[in-house]
């Protein structure tokens, strides 16, 4: 029977590349769901091709439009985020690809988490907001979290078969993204549309200016922490600009297992549909006599300050990760739309950082107040 997947954010950067490799193995997968936030002509466009079962507009504004261009299919529409919340539920599901944006991602994986479907988590918010909880719910439900991000899928990779072997260290390993060699002076004048050309990596908007920032890779980190019950002090980013070593393990032996590949996001996407098996893909291979250098060098949290505030939040645990989180996105929003400068999308986050109430043991409920109480503080006119 196939594998029967629900794709959370199917009309961003990952759920469209998930929908190319089910339509690839189509024997093997089928889309039971698709939700999107705000695309309805190409969800619309999906289900099409797709025929789901169901499909949801996040923005409910939209949802007339999606109803009628399908209503002569047997495909249900919904819209709403209690709607993505619930359809996650859905009997038939096997495995539910989070590739939702920020924040709103968490909700619907705790939903599928306590349904017991298998999780593909691209949305590496949910585990930086919550991960505690994330973590624990996912052992308390016995439900499998598979990693989608490169990096992750890379360390997923390397650790699997390897037991109880004891891991001294994690080296998570970046791009630098467009900036890695400016200077200070030269990232005070830098413009959005510059911070959205990253060398290696075709992802969305939001995505693209974390990696610009570096905040990208503290939120790995993070995350990282919580995916393989690592301490901070395992944790070691290492700035690699080929991104042909998606990440790396060292063991208590002082062996180094690396993932290597093509920056191709289809790659740990199939992998996490197929676990434990792989397969084929008629991707290009890596050439690594093509690649002839692959050079590593240590990240600048001086001109890179979002990393190292992402150090901190990690550092004092609690609700801070999410605090940074949610003044991230207030920030990236406002640097998108040009209200405030690359470099001072940092000073939003220290600020929320100082100024949000702490809570040292927070509940679910205490994470949506305090992404709320955030975001207020945080805003931008």
């Amino acid at each position: 029977m196939s594998r029967q997947i629900a794709i959370l954010g199917s009309t961003g950067s990952i759920g469209t590349q998930a929908l190319e490799v089910i339509g690839r193995h189509r024997e093997l997968f089928e889309v039971y769901a698709l939700t999107a936030n705000d695309n309805a002509e190409l969800l619309i466009e999906q289900a099409f091709k797709f025929m789901p079962d169901t499909v949801v507009i996040a923005n409910e504004k939209r949802y007339p439009e999606v109803r009628e261009a399908l209503e002569d299919l047997p495909v249900k529409v919904w819209a709403g985020a209690d709607a993505i919340a619930q359809v996650v539920g859905a009997e038939p599901i096997d495995m539910v690809l989070t590739a939702m944006v920020g924040y709103a991602g968490l909700r619907p994986t705790i939903e599928a988490i306590k349904a017991r479907k298998a999780i593909a988590l691209a949305n590496k918010e949910t585990l930086v907001v919550a991960g505690e909880l994330i973590t624990s719910l996912a052992r308390e439900y016995e439900t499998p979290i598979i990693p989608v991000d490169s990096e992750h899928s890379a360390i997923f990779q390397c650790l699997n078969g390897e037991g109880s072997n004891p891991v001294e260290k994690i080296l998570l390993t970046a791009s630098g993204g467009p900036f890695r060699t400016f200077t200070r002076k030269e990232l005070q004048s830098v413009t959005p549309a510059q911070a959205l050309k990253h060398p290696n990596w075709k992802m969305g908007e939001k995505i693209t200016i974390d990696s610009a920032s570096m905040i990208n890779k503290g939120f790995e980190m993070i995350e990282a922490k919580w995916l393989f019950g690592c301490t901070p002090e395992q944790i070691q980013i290492l700035i690699h600009p080929q991104s042909i070593v998606h990440s790396m393990v060292q063991f208590a032996d002082g062996s180094v297992i690396a993932q290597l590949g093509q920056p191709d996001m289809k790659l740990p996407i199939s992998y996490a549909f197929s676990f434990p098996e792989r397969l084929h893909s008629s991707e290009p291979r890596l050439d690594l006599l093509a690649t002839r250098s692959l050079t590593f060098e240590p990240p600048d949290t001086l001109r890179f300050r979002n990393l190292s505030l992402a150090f901190e939040a990690m550092a004092r645990g609690g609700n801070m990760p999410c605090i940074v989180n949610a003044a991230n996105e207030v920030a990236v929003e406002a640097f998108l739309h040009g209200r405030t400068g690359f470099l001072q999308m940092s000073d939003v986050i220290e600020r929320a950082m100082q100024s949000v109430t702490f809570i040292p043991h927070p509940t679910y409920e205490d994470y949506v107040l305090t992404d709320a109480e955030t975001r207020r503080q945080a805003a931008i006119k």
